[in-house]
């Protein structure tokens, strides 16, 4: 599809031009990089350029720019130029076989002026569709033209009537003269100026458009027929529509004598009412030739009809894509001559207005009604290529590309302008395609340093936004750019679900700015930003495993969190998870290989905290996972429970391991604190964990005589009955040992599986205070656990032989001798 440009200009009350503007239409099957060419090459604005007074400094004296007061001037008169050769160049080809005197000479000045113009374009400078700055360079700007229309320009200026005549008059180089018709560009690039002027009425200049349309179209064929009836000899004029019409008593006989404005005035009636399918009859087609050029003709009409009927329907109608840039640019302007703006600020308002206009036949504006998930695939399509060649993002997940390429929003910008300044909150990210921009560092005094350059798949912006600090340099625009536009709050909620690649932003933005010594200061800042994320992740996890929410906690860690990472008091979400009783959590964490037995910084396991609130299945995952119950100052935590009459407590922390012989500052035990309140139950709890009745404190005293004083007469036969059955179980004993009252007990916990055996396959075993001999162990494990057994193996599958090498509080394993086989 060929391309068409409308031209825009207005200016303000002071003369100054106020915007131009191209129109371009729409071109199918086109890229990315051919749409930012198309848009920057019809984006032609001659008026006001960026720092004007260095600009021409750099030009080349024989060049001529775009917006010289005299190139304007020569636009107008070759203008007049145009509009003469665009109306006599159809009258020459149908009513002239060879000029007269006066209009040859008339025809050579204006070939003369055009050819001068072919010069000028020689000479003319434009905007490079690239980069959008004036090339002023000879050889580029005549190498364009030759490309362009040079050849149809100065074929168009070769004298074809002089031709003609020399040729001995032959017929086919008269045809020739309609290359002359290119020149009509120039009226129709004229018509459109005035359509987009907001000085001039628009339905006014519309109507004008398309009645000079209409003319024109009847003028060409009015030609076209007279030049029909001329293809006949003098002898058969006759069989001619001219010759054989009869208007009234007037006839055309020897038409070729009558004057040239009759002959005209009839060929344009006959054009019109053909046009308008009127059909009085007077005047009629006669032979073949004309038959079927006014068929053609007719043809012709109907898509011109077409053409002007739809086009006063859009006046009438109004709401033209044109009509409305015309109403929006009207008020900006009204609304920058109320506030004096200044005239960077006016050029910027009004190129980006520009730009909005331009591009909405490219923009993915025109995918609004479009599907958010058929967007999205065009969006990774046309964005995704340009984003991981980002080094922001390298390393980053495929699924975070996604979301970042599916939320970002196009936008262009013109040289000169500044998109961030130095010291300024930003609030967007942005990402080059194409174009080059460059990092300004603007020192107190106004000096500039460059301090980096953005060229395509670089960012800029990300410093600010990720470690919230001011804008550390000025981001300006050197050619025409093509950006990618993520907002902040945009991204800040992406990198809350995927945080993981949050971390990975933050170290490639130090390593891409290794060498950059502005970002070299703020590594500091950067660092502390990715510890305070590595902190606000640990309370999500945290949060998670708290509330019991199993989803989130999964997506986290699998998202990349560290299920071992602990809060500013160093628990763990396995802490909090045995802490509030959720099984689930505390299950998932295990298998997750988390540290069980870590403490916080109050001394606290997840055992324990399981274990203090009472959650006994948790507590006791937990222990079957080998979980133990670490204790600071068993011996005060045992009392202060005893006193408080915590009955629940002290029953689970005696059954997963806490010594129930375990003293506090005084050296008195659970046992003494029992004894002295008369606690029976607590006290008979005690004694069957394994309480020593005959431990003394630091003032001698034993639980005896602890209870002897409280004077309750049960719980003192409760206590000698003990201390009796004590005595007897440890006969070997001295006397000294008994006055000091160290009686050692040991306890194990037998397993009935092998240690070998998958984790499906084990059970829950059993408690049992260690004997005095092997067979004993067996016999009583046998007994309790409700299986057969023949031996007694370590953790590590190694056969015990003596009690003696059992310690206090080991796992053991009950297995039989098939069972040994079958791991042997």
């Amino acid at each position: 599809m060929v391309a068409t440009k409308k031209k825009e200009r207005g200016r303000d009350v002071n003369g100054e031009i106020e915007y131009e503007v191209e129109e371009v239409k729409e071109i199918m099957d086109e890229s990315q990089g051919r749409r930012l060419t198309l848009l920057t090459s019809n984006l032609t604005r001659f008026g006001s350029l960026r720092r004007s007074g260095s600009h021409h400094k750099l030009f080349n004296r024989f060049v001529i720019l775009p917006d010289n007061r005299w190139y304007e001037i020569w636009t107008q008169f070759i203008l007049l130029w145009a509009v003469y050769s665009s109306f006599f160049t159809p009258l020459e080809f149908g009513f002239f076989r060879g000029l007269p005197k006066d209009f040859f000479l008339l025809d050579i000045a204006g070939q003369i002026a055009f050819l001068f113009d072919i010069a000028v374009q020689f000479l003319l400078a434009y905007r490079d569709p690239d980069t959008y700055l004036i090339v002023c360079n000879p050889s580029s700007i005549a190498l364009r033209y030759v490309k362009s229309g040079f050849v149809m320009d100065l074929l168009s200026c070769l004298p074809w009537d002089a031709i003609y005549k020399a040729c001995g008059k032959k017929e086919v180089v008269r045809y020739l003269l309609w290359i002359r018709l290119v020149r009509v560009r120039k009226v129709t690039d004229f018509l459109e100026k005035m359509e987009k002027d907001i000085r001039i009425n628009y339905l006014f200049i519309r109507i004008v458009k398309l009645i000079v349309v209409e003319l024109y179209c009847t003028h060409t064929a009015a030609c076209i027929f007279y030049y029909l009836a001329t293809t006949f000899p003098a002898s058969m004029e006759g069989y001619t529509w001219i010759g054989s019409l009869k208007l009234g008593n007037h006839t055309y006989q020897h038409f070729r004598d009558i004057d040239l404005f009759t002959r005209y005035v009839t060929s344009l009636y006959f054009a019109i009412v053909t046009m308008a399918t009127v059909g009085y009859g007077d005047i009629h087609a006669t032979n073949t030739r004309e038959m079927l050029f006014i068929m053609i003709y007719l043809s012709f009409d109907m898509i011109l009809g077409a053409y002007l009927i739809g086009n006063m329907t859009a006046l009438i109608v109004k709401g033209s894509k044109t009509e409305k840039f015309r109403d929006k640019m009207k008020d900006l302007i009204k609304y920058m001559n109320r506030n004096k703006l200044e005239k960077d600020i006016r050029d910027q308002i009004k190129g980006h207005a520009r730009l909005q206009y331009e591009r909405s036949y490219t923009e993915a504006s025109v995918l609004e009604d479009i599907p958010a998930s058929i967007r999205a695939k065009i969006s990774q399509s046309l964005y995704k290529p340009f984003i991981e060649m980002i080094p922001l993002f390298r390393g980053c997940s495929a699924e975070f590309i996604r979301q970042i390429v599916i939320r970002l929003q196009e936008e262009f910008f013109l040289p000169g302008e500044v998109i961030m300044e130095q010291g300024s909150s930003v609030y967007q990210l942005y990402f080059v395609c194409d174009g080059v921009l460059e990092g300004v560092s603007i020192g107190e005094d106004g000096s500039e340093e460059n301090v980096q350059k953005f060229e395509p798949n670089s960012s800029f912006g990300e410093v600010a936004i990720l470690c919230n600090i001011p804008q550390p340099y000025t981001v300006r625009v050197c050619e025409l750019c093509r950006l990618l536009r993520l907002d902040k709050q945009i991204l800040t909620t992406i990198l809350q679900i995927y945080f993981v690649d949050g971390r990975t932003i933050l170290r490639n933005l130090l390593e891409v700015n290794e060498n950059n010594i502005q970002i070299k200061q703020l590594e500091s800042d950067i660092g502390f930003h990715i510890e305070k994320q590595e902190s606000e992740l640990a309370l999500r996890v945290n949060s998670a495993a708290f509330h019991g929410n199993l989803n989130y906690l999964k997506s986290l860690i699998k998202a990349g969190a560290d299920p071992n990472k602990t809060d500013y008091d160093g628990r763990s979400p396995l802490h909090l998870a045995a802490s509030r009783g959720h099984e689930d959590i505390a299950s998932f964490l295990i298998q997750e290989g988390v540290d069980i037995n870590l403490s916080d910084k109050f001394g606290n396991t997840p055992l324990l905290e399981a274990v203090k609130n009472g959650h006994e299945r948790v507590a006791f995952l937990l222990f079957n996972e080998g979980a133990t119950l670490s204790l600071s100052d068993a011996g005060s935590h045992l009392c202060m429970a005893v006193a408080k009459g915590d009955a629940d407590f002290l029953r689970r922390v005696l059954a997963y391991g806490i010594d129930p012989n375990s003293k506090d500052y005084d050296h008195r035990t659970p046992l003494h604190v029992a004894s002295a309140e008369g606690l029976y139950f607590i006290a008979k709890m005690l004694l069957e964990a394994g309480a020593s009745v005959l431990s003394q404190d630091r003032w001698g005293n034993t639980p005896l005589d602890e209870a002897r004083k409280c004077g309750s007469q049960s719980l003192i036969k409760l206590l000698e009955d003990a201390r009796c059955k004590e005595l007897s179980e440890f006969p070997q004993q001295s006397p000294e040992f008994l006055v000091t009252g160290h009686i050692i007990r040991r306890r194990c916990r037998v397993f009935p599986f092998h240690p070998w055996d998958s984790t499906e396959t084990r059970i829950e075993g059993v408690m049992l205070w260690v004997p005095k001999t092997m067979e004993d162990l067996i016999k009583s494990s046998t007994e309790q656990l409700k299986c057969s057994g023949s031996c007694i193996l370590s953790e590590d599958g190694a056969r015990i032989l003596d009690v003696e090498m059992i310690s206090d509080g080991q796992k053991l394993y009950l297995v039989s001798d098939h069972d040994r086989n079958m791991h042997t």
